[in-house]
């Protein structure tokens, strides 16, 4: 019922149909096999980075319990320096995709500066997730060591909690973040804010042409922490000022629409069997009252958060429709919004029509055809050519 209502909340009319489109209107012969080039990489890498991940930990369930018997920690702490362990694990078998990555973006002209960067960058972010994983095992062990297999009824809450205190701490962790120095597109974009009733959401700025060509925007952040915020490269005149105002329109919507708060209404779905699931899966090893389940429970973690990805991404591909939706209800522009949108296409390389199992397991968003489309819904509701 709670997902029901989650999903059928949306503005976008139910009885909405997409025009199906064929990309070569919009993109030239070039740009498409530019664009499927790119991404068949980018496929394969995504593809081959979560067998690595599986497999590492695969291993580590196998042969991690062995640490237990080095460690003079005490139960809790042995449970907390193998979560430790898995966190390193999962960033090193990373590592090399993000630089392989990397190279094939700079190869597009996509990725600016050195390798270094990427192995440095988001240190903060880092750090909270490293917190994160922690807390989340303190939590769970502390709980098991008192509630015994009962954990999960206590634990599943607590990781909708630190989920939240992560959402809002996020924009304290991201460097970079500065005001707009543009002040009417700052006015314009305070006035977009205001009309989606969003009016004290500050929108900030990131650089971040010194490492990438790319262009995006989000927004996060919880209560008073909340900020939509834009990277500098789409301010770098390859997009006009009307653009730019569908992509504020966008994120504030996001704001107006609550997206963040009911992603963690998704997640709390699915917190509180996934972690009975872990519970029953991790009793062989003792439950996670004890340190040698650790790395088995990080495990079935992971493969949670592998199978589900193309769950989460249909959910992501729905509230971005939505946001999409605000967007053209409040700035009314749908000439613009179509440019933006094939616009993506041209300095992303995102492709217009992806093979199916990529766009199930990759796309987050719609993709630059499927948001033309809603784009020309929008222009027959409206009764606009």
């Amino acid at each position: 019922m709670a997902a029901y209502f989650l999903w059928t909340s949306s503005v976008v009319p139910d009885d909405l149909k997409l025009p199906q489109l064929d990309a070569h209107r919009f993109f030239s012969e070039r740009i498409l096999r530019r664009a499927d080039d790119f991404g068949r990489f980018e496929r394969w890498s995504f593809v081959a980075s979560q067998l690595a991940l599986l497999g590492a930990f695969v291993y580590y369930a196998l042969r991690g319990e062995r640490f237990t018997k080095e460690s003079a920690a005490g139960r809790i702490g042995t449970g907390m320096l193998l979560g430790m362990l898995g966190f390193a694990i999962a960033w090193l078998t990373q590592l090399p995709f993000q630089i392989a990555d990397f190279f094939w973006q700079r190869h597009y002209g996509l990725a600016e500066g050195n390798v270094l960067d990427i192995i440095f960058a988001n240190w903060f972010l880092l750090a909270g997730q490293f917190l994160f994983l922690c807390l989340a095992l303190l939590i769970v062990m502390g709980l098991a060591g008192v509630l015994g297999r009962f954990w999960w009824l206590v634990g599943g809450p607590a990781f909708v909690g630190l989920a939240a205190l992560f959402l809002f701490v996020s924009p304290y962790l991201t460097t970079g973040l500065k005001r707009l120095p543009d002040r009417q597109l700052a006015a314009q974009a305070k006035a977009i804010a205001t009309k989606e009733g969003v009016a004290d959401v500050p929108i900030r700025i990131q650089k971040v042409s010194d490492r990438t060509k790319a262009v995006n925007a989000y927004t996060f952040g919880l209560g008073p922490s909340r900020r939509v915020v834009l990277w500098d490269t789409l301010l770098d005149r390859r997009f006009t000022t009307r653009e730019v105002r569908v992509v504020v329109a966008h994120e504030y919507g996001h704001q107006a629409r609550n997206h963040l708060l009911k992603g963690l209404a998704w997640y709390a779905l699915f917190a509180l069997p996934g972690a009975f699931l872990i519970e029953r899966l991790t009793r062989r090893k003792g439950g996670m009252r004890e340190a040698a389940a650790v790395p088995l429970a990080l495990l079935v973690l992971v493969a949670l958060q592998v199978g589900s990805t193309p769950l989460n991404n249909e959910i992501s591909r729905h509230i971005e429709a939505e946001a999409d939706w605000m967007a053209l209800r409040t700035v009314r522009d749908p000439v613009s919004a179509e440019k933006l949108f094939a616009q993506f296409t041209r300095t992303d390389l995102n492709e217009p029509n992806p093979p199916t199992w990529s766009y199930l397991l990759l796309e987050t968003h719609p993709t630059p055809v499927q948001r033309i489309a809603m784009v020309e819904a929008w222009k027959a509701r409206q009764g606009k050519p």
